[in-house]
């Protein structure tokens, strides 16, 4: 008997969860769709154990992350972050108090530019674009 649902009939069964019993309501995400949304297990994980690592390190400056994306959002916990990492002082001033949103672009330029002339690549970091207050 075909179902009057042809989006679950296109579909094979490990892309959906939930059953097509013909009743109306709210359909479930496709699987994938799950992994990658916002509240995903795993990332809420990744992010409590970056969180994590980047307080161990910053302790020794005296700074605290809470929130990853407000907390890096001005660029002073990632430039103190890098300069511990590094051991080394940026190459360019940034703002030390960084009141407008300019400021605070500049700041993560500044921390960008770093990794760059330290020859370091970045890779996989979703986050960094999520940091633009």
């Amino acid at each position: 008997m075909m179902s009057n649902n042809t989006y679950y009939d296109q579909l094979p069964p490990q892309y959906y969860y939930g059953t097509d019993n013909g009743e109306e309501g709210e359909e479930e995400m496709p699987a994938t769709e799950k992994d990658l949304a916002e509240d995903a297990p795993w990332k809420k994980i990744q992010q409590n154990t970056f969180t994590r690592w980047c307080n161990e390190h910053l302790k020794c400056i005296n700074k605290r992350i809470n929130d990853l994306q407000k907390d890096l959002s001005d660029g002073l916990k990632l430039i103190g972050l890098l300069e511990v990492l590094s051991q080394k002082h940026m190459y360019r001033k940034y703002h030390a108090r960084p009141n407008f949103r300019q400021m605070k672009l500049e700041n993560v330029s500044v921390a960008l530019e770093f990794l760059e002339r330290e020859h370091i690549k970045l890779v996989s970091i979703g986050w960094l674009a999520a940091c633009d207050p």
